[in-house]
């Protein structure tokens, strides 16, 4: 029996997430450009890195994702 929220979407709860959860990695990608950047202005190379560190991992997540949403949608 679909979820209320699947009646009113037309999609499946688990990939209404997966792409919730996508939109919200890429969105905070834009994010971490910003951080990285003014930790470089402030000579923070210790926080630069870690950023870029989350950042990457990030990325790798939302790859993960998008091949998850691909599997799900064919």
């Amino acid at each position: 029996m679909p979820t209320q929220s699947e009646q009113a979407t037309g999609v499946q709860n688990t990939n209404y997430n997966l792409v919730s959860v996508l939109y919200h990695m890429l969105n905070g990608a834009a994010t971490y450009d910003q951080y990285i950047q003014d930790a470089e202005q402030s000579d923070d190379q210790q926080l630069a890195q870690f950023l870029q560190n989350v950042k990457k991992q990030n990325a790798e997540c939302a790859h993960k994702a998008q091949e998850l949403l691909a599997q799900r949608i064919k």
